[in-house]
């Protein structure tokens, strides 16, 4: 029987001073699947995140990635091997036009120096022409073709969120991490974001989001892992998570009416 586990962790820890910000035991997360990690402000969510990406470094533990232990690769090398993420305040370069903040995520999918591309200038021009027609796909997937010349700094909050997203997907990742996707986004886009995030699941790119809509995360996930004080309280189907005590008790109880 094969085993469908993308991505693991094993006695995971991270404290800063006197407070544990992330202890996770065990957690699994199988490919095909749609995950949502919710809890608390201060439940060490995104510090997981952090971690899982190599944007920190655990006190202890290990992180397998396709059955690789990668705990001290940094985080080029999982993005290469196809582990890409969003951050919470996005992070596009503001100078930059959007194609060109496409094309700068696109060129580091190719680890070529520059040597060895100036001597292979023809393959180069080849990647050059690809890395363009995938620029414009996922730019029309994100609704974004029209503000393929604009800058950066002339995008609203939302359509940051999306050229993010659009920066991390060129990479062709396998795994997504989407830290509050939703962040800050208006109704509208809310629902279009989810809508991409559906049918990048059903391209087969696997996500694990991080998200504070719980409508939203109730409405979009396969399963909802659950973070309090560091640690995982809770792991299951959205239905059995909402109806869950310690949940309730945790975070559902603090924005229900």
């Amino acid at each position: 029987m094969t085993s469908n586990k993308l991505l693991s962790v094993s006695s995971l820890k991270k404290s800063f001073g006197g407070l544990q910000a992330v202890n996770v035991d065990s957690l699994e997360f199988s490919e095909n699947e749609i995950t949502s990690l919710i809890g608390p402000n201060g439940a060490g969510k995104t510090t997981f995140f952090d971690l899982l990406t190599k944007f920190q470094n655990p006190d202890q533990g290990n992180i397998f990635f396709e059955g690789e232990n990668v705990t001290s690769f940094q985080s080029y090398k999982l993005a290469r091997l196809g582990m890409t993420r969003t951050f919470q305040l996005t992070r596009v370069f503001e100078k930059m036009s959007v194609l060109e903040n496409m094309q700068f995520s696109g060129s580091s999918v190719k680890n070529e120096s520059i040597s060895r591309s100036l001597i292979k200038g023809k393959s180069l021009n080849n990647f050059e022409k690809e890395l363009e027609i995938e620029v414009d796909r996922i730019l029309e997937l994100l609704n974004l073709s029209h503000m393929k010349y604009s800058y950066a700094r002339e995008l609203s909050g939302g359509q940051k969120k999306l050229l993010e997203l659009g920066r991390a997907l060129i990479r062709k990742p396998k795994l997504l991490l989407l830290d509050e996707p939703l962040a800050g986004v208006n109704p509208k886009l809310a629902e279009e974001i989810l809508d991409i995030i559906k049918n990048l699941s059903i391209e087969g790119i696997n996500i694990i989001m991080v998200e504070h809509n719980i409508n939203a995360v109730m409405k979009i996930s396969e399963r909802v892992v659950v973070m309090a004080e560091g640690k995982i309280i809770a792991d299951g189907e959205p239905e059995a998570i909402r109806n869950n005590e310690n949940v309730i008790e945790a975070y559902l109880g603090k924005v229900n009416e």
